[in-house]
């Protein structure tokens, strides 16, 4: 049983050949995945004297289970084994190149052809010409790298190219093999090999097969028609497995000639890193390149004749009832719940290109459900994280913003001996803009309040939580001031009390300042001024303190006022006196 999906597959990625990139031995970290990024920049590559492009899709890691599934879907193949190691001495050469065949049996049946990469070994043994071993002096003085791959990808396809054109010539009077898949071996034991159910049954899984090595082989169109050809033979005999098989073939082989341009977006772009494609390349999306091709490899005449229509491509809107259909076949085999999510997420890939959000979460929600074996918490992170990344290619911000937190959950989880607080608070963080919520106190001084309020404040409690987790209590004190002063119309009375409490707390170890909080990732917290606090219900006038209370003065009018003033002349004085002179006159 397939037990690991690869949530970055696209449509695509059945036109490459995989190569899987390892060290032996002891190699440091670093210099290997230096010399991986070099080697897999070399992804795409124009065949000598044909118009045809080969694609490889390189792997450090590749479970060995995923490897059976190869006849069934010839990209899930390893073809290809580079391996990396460093040695010193001639001495260490025997043993490191032993090392090297034991590698290769992992891979055992399938691999095309292999290399072993030497660095370090100078001398006698380094000099001697050979093709499967290449010899540098050091990590720094290794220039032939990428023309080492190139020829290396040649000798593959040379593999591929012969497999092709025998398998696909008609034998007739040779019996056609029975292809399975590692849960099927047992149910065909015993079984009628005369019968004409079970050969019909051996020619639709080959011509599949034919139509997958076609599509690796750069020949698309011949690729269409036997995937044609298969559909029908494997319906007639309800071989659902492989008929669902063959319809993703189609589906593949039709995406590849809509979109040139890939449909893996910035989650999975692997053309990127090969360049652009050249004339030659673009050439091969074009129908009847590769009609004269056929007849000459033994397929009946009638068959070549169909190359280069366009009713062998399937449409758009085609291109997803048939993948529909294959996901229904592949949910008949518990065994195939890995193919099934594959093809989930390719079909949403291709949904987002053509902007039909709608059927594309019809595809994600049944991804969802599809039961796997019990997978560990790294899994699980990276399965919600591609389920975000996906929701919010088609639009869908606030359900991205949903796996996305439980992605984070999933980093702190019981289970694992060291949470990862820091990434579940990157993660946090990275959800909030899917809940409408900023973490600047002047957005929600505008106008009504935007988004699920008691969302927000989960959220919020979460951020503090994972603060506190890192050890970082300025950051807890910042992030309950915000929720605090944005969030207060929405907190209950205790709620007020716990938040004023923790806040109390948390100030007492580490006071909240008004600077600017800049995280490692260069996001910036600004300062929380308490614009809404203390909150004013009603307001009552209170006598003032006596000291401070105002006393009328009594009037001086009257009193013989020079005896008791200090002053020699005042206004009052002043006044009375022009009285006095008013009343005379």
């Amino acid at each position: 049983k397939m037990s690991v999906p690869d949530y970055m597959q696209c449509a695509e990625d059945h036109q490459t050949l995989l190569v899987v990139v390892q060290p032996i031995g002891i190699v440091p970290e670093e210099s290997f995945f230096r010399i991986y990024k070099r080697i897999s920049a070399v992804s795409q590559v124009n065949v000598r004297d044909s118009q045809r492009v080969l694609y490889i899709r390189y792997r450090h890691h590749y479970p060995p289970e995923n490897n059976e599934w190869g006849d069934f879907q010839t990209h899930r193949k390893v073809v290809g084994l580079i391996t990396i190691t460093e040695c010193s001495s001639a001495k260490e050469w025997p043993q490191t190149f032993e090392k090297f065949h034991l590698q290769k049996e992992m891979y055992g049946s399938t691999l095309y052809d292999s290399r072993l990469f030497v660095f370090g070994l100078q001398g006698e043994i380094a000099e001697q010409p050979r093709t499967d071993v290449a010899f540098y002096p050091s990590y720094n003085e290794c220039e032939t790298v990428e023309k080492r791959i190139e020829d290396f990808i040649e000798s593959l396809f040379i593999v591929l190219e012969s497999k092709r054109l025998d398998r696909a010539t008609d034998k007739s009077g040779d019996k056609i093999p029975l292809l399975c898949v590692p849960f099927e071996k047992k149910d065909f034991v015993g079984l009628d090999t005369d019968s004409r159910h079970y050969k019909k049954r051996c020619q639709g899984r080959m011509r599949k097969h034919v139509g997958d090595l076609c599509l690796q082989a750069g020949m698309l169109q011949d690729s269409l028609v036997h995937y044609h050809m298969a559909v029908e033979l494997l319906r007639s005999v309800n071989d659902f497995l492989w008929l669902g098989a063959a319809l993703e073939g189609l589906c593949s082989a039709s995406v590849i000639y809509h979109y040139p341009g890939g449909t893996g977006g910035k989650v999975g772009s692997r053309r990127a890193q090969g360049g652009s494609l050249s004339a030659e390349a673009g050439n091969r999306h074009r129908p009847g390149k590769d009609g004269s091709a056929l007849t000459s490899n033994g397929i009946n005449a009638d068959t070549s004749a169909e190359i280069g229509r366009a009713k062998n491509c399937l449409s758009p809107e085609d291109i997803i009832e048939k993948y529909k259909e294959a996901i229904s076949y592949y949910g008949k085999y518990k065994n195939a719940g890995v193919i099934e999510l594959e093809a989930c997420v390719k079909a949403v890939r291709v949904l987002a290109m053509q902007k039909r959000s709608m059927e594309a979460s019809e595809f994600l929600q049944n991804a969802v459900y599809i039961n796997l074996r019990q997978l560990s918490e790294e899994e699980k992170i990276q399965r919600y994280s591609i389920l975000s990344e996906l929701y919010e290619r088609i639009g869908f911000h606030r359900k991205s913003a949903f796996f996305k937190r439980i992605a984070a959950m999933q980093c702190a989880a019981p289970s694992i001996p060291e949470p990862g607080w820091r990434a579940c608070y990157k993660l946090l963080l990275e959800t909030l803009p899917g809940y409408s919520l900023s973490l600047d106190p002047q957005d929600f001084s505008k106008g009504t309040h935007r988004g699920w309020a008691a969302v927000q404040m989960r959220l919020l409690h979460e951020l503090v939580y994972a603060s506190r987790r890192m050890g970082n209590p300025a950051l807890c004190v910042r992030h309950l001031s915000f929720l605090l002063q944005t969030m207060l119309d929405f907190l209950s009375d205790q709620e007020k009390k716990d938040v004023t409490q923790s806040l109390e707390s948390y100030t007492a170890k580490c006071p909240g300042t008004m600077e600017v909080i800049t995280l490692p990732d260069g996001l910036k917290l600004p300062p929380v001024p308490f614009t809404k606090l203390p909150i004013v219900k009603s307001v009552k006038l209170l006598n003032l303190p006596t000291s401070l209370r105002p006393h009328k003065m009594k009037s001086l009018l009257g009193q013989n006022v020079s005896t008791k003033s200090p002053f020699i002349y005042s206004p009052i004085i002043a006044h009375s006196r022009g009285e006095e002179r008013n009343k005379k006159i």
